[in-house]
């Protein structure tokens, strides 16, 4: 027995009011519909209809399982779709949005590998550092790093995103490096897009907003500035490991590193992602990997540096 049998010709009835009408709908005859109808009744050993002459209509338990019956033919309507698009081109214009400085080193250099591989697709990325509304903009993508906010979107985690605190050697050798939290206070901290630095302390997360003479809201100007030796920073891995593995920059406070908060691919809720949006997600997600910043061996990159002579 197929368990699906009579549940397409019931919905098309209870959709339609009428047997004539659903059978129409499903290009069978009428008896064909009323034979479906009484043997899934039969089957569930309950009346799904109330019939007249002219129109039917649905009983309690009916309607309970239209309810049902109709996620089910959802259910199976997005697995053909899923699987056809397995193979689908993705063309089309793509709308997506990412961090300035983020954007121009990672995620626009692999939209373009991308772009070559599928010529029917077009692209407009916006890079901005506003965060952009993607229902209200318009928008298929995001490419979005830390913390997130917005739950109407769903969220596929690209590659992982670790802060560092730490300073150059010469800074240290003048200043001293910071034992705890509090000892920030009297430290230069080269301040970027926020003055609220991230940390976890007692198994907890924590912000402290630091104090500092120098403000640039560029990530590569804040490293810059932190390798001359002007100060603390704190900046994502993709920024640093590069330096603290040659030594050019030390890592502070390692017991108080602040959790990997990731970057982030976010798009709108639908039933069924696009294959243009799906690839691409893939694509970043497997090119991320592949990049120098985030290949290499990430535990422990660095062994501290021994506290300098003062």
């Amino acid at each position: 027995m197929n368990r699906w049998e009579g549940l397409d010709e019931f919905v098309a009835v209870a959709e339609c009011g009428q047997f004539t009408a659903a059978a129409e709908r499903l290009n069978l005859s009428s008896s064909q519909v009323s034979r479906q109808i009484a043997r899934l009744e039969e089957r569930l050993q309950t009346r799904l209809f109330y019939r007249s002459t002219r129109r039917v209509a649905l009983t309690e338990a009916g309607q309970t399982f239209l309810q049902h019956c109709q996620r089910l033919q959802d259910a199976r309507e997005e697995a053909l779709r899923a699987v056809g698009d397995l193979g689908s081109e993705p063309k089309g214009l793509l709308r997506m949005t990412c961090a300035v400085a983020y954007g121009e080193r990672f995620i626009v250099p692999l939209v373009t590998d991308f772009m070559v591989q599928h010529p029917q697709l077009r692209v407009d990325i916006e890079l901005s550092n506003r965060t952009l509304d993607l229902l209200h903009d318009g928008l298929d993508l995001a490419i979005r790093l830390g913390r997130l906010q917005d739950s109407r979107l769903v969220a596929t985690r690209l590659a992982p995103r670790q802060m560092y605190l730490c300073a150059a050697p010469a800074y240290l050798q003048r200043y001293g490096r910071p034992h705890s939290l509090s000892e920030l206070a009297r430290h230069n901290c080269l301040i970027g897009s926020s003055d609220l630095w991230s940390f976890q302390a007692s198994g907890r997360d924590s912000s402290l907003r630091v104090l500092g003479n120098w403000r640039c809201n560029s990530g590569q100007a804040v490293l810059e500035a932190a390798l001359r030796g002007l100060g603390l920073c704190q900046l994502p891995d993709y920024y640093v490991l590069e330096h603290l593995r040659s030594g050019a920059l030390v890592s502070l406070l390692d017991n108080q590193q602040p959790p990997d908060t990731a970057v982030w691919a976010l798009y709108p809720q639908q039933r069924h992602l696009s294959p243009k949006v799906r690839q691409l997600v893939e694509f970043l997600k497997q090119g991320l990997a592949a990049r120098p910043e985030y290949h290499q061996d990430r535990q422990h990159r660095v062994t501290a540096a021994p506290e300098p002579s003062r």
